[in-house]
């Protein structure tokens, strides 16, 4: 049974599967921050009080495999919308496959990075944390899981920062926003829990540390979870 309250800290959790079925509704609130520190709000219905347009991830070309643009990533797009709700679906089934859409493109990361061994990393360090705390969120639901709704993804404007090339072993630049917030109605209480950073590419948000941006052992954690909408504490990770 899923405890009803948490401490704010990274929670270890052992990974319990479950196969569940999940009706998803997504409500999208938070913000964004251009250049000039000017912030966007947007609404439940997707409307913002100004536009972006993303670049196009409509063709039959892998998005990875895509230049970087400095386009500002909406938090109401339909594609990120989409990409949320593989999120949920992830995490609702214990499955890092199902929420690989959300997830930063390899493609791009081998553009962004300097690593010697940057292939590697992605898929050993990257991936392999992603998929330990999919698990962990999930077990997180515990019994709850076979009715738990996703409700939101709250994007705070105060930590959207631009990542300029050649610093963090980035070759090219992105923007940045640590301690987004997953908000989920499970057993008639609405939860939350953090998305510890994640990044953009061609003007649309992917998850790229989940439960943790560092740790010490390769676990599966769960990032402040929290009753409620929780509180998104400030963070520039790089």
């Amino acid at each position: 049974m899923m405890r009803r309250r948490h401490k704010r800290l990274a929670t270890t959790i052992t990974v319990a599967v479950a196969i569940v079925a999940v009706a998803v509704t997504i409500a999208t609130t938070g913000g964004n921050t251009s250049h000039d520190g000017s912030n966007t709000r947007a609404d439940v219905t997707g409307k913002t009080s100004t536009t972006s347009t993303p670049a196009s991830t409509t063709s039959t070309v892998p998005v990875g495999a895509l230049p970087q643009t400095e386009a500002m990533p909406s938090a109401t797009s339909p594609q990120f919308l989409t990409n949320m709700q593989a999120l949920w679906s992830g995490i609702t089934k214990n499955s890092a496959v199902l929420a690989q859409p959300a997830f930063f493109p390899e493609g791009a990361y081998l553009q962004v990075k300097t690593l010697p061994a940057d292939a590697v990393d992605y898929q050993e360090r990257l991936v392999g944390q992603y998929a330990l705390d999919i698990g962990a969120a999930h077990s997180l639901l515990g019994s709850d899981a076979p009715t738990a709704t996703f409700v939101s993804v709250i994007i705070p404007s105060g930590n959207v920062h631009w990542v300029t090339p050649n610093s963090c072993q980035n070759q090219i630049g992105y923007y940045e926003v640590g301690n987004a917030r997953l908000v989920y109605n499970a057993g008639r209480a609405t939860q939350s829990i953090g998305i510890a950073s994640m990044i953009s590419w061609r003007g649309q948000w992917y998850v790229v540390h989940f439960g943790a941006y560092n740790r010490t052992t390769d676990v599966g954690m769960v990032l402040d979870p929290e009753e409620g909408d929780g509180t998104s504490t400030p963070a520039s990770l790089c």
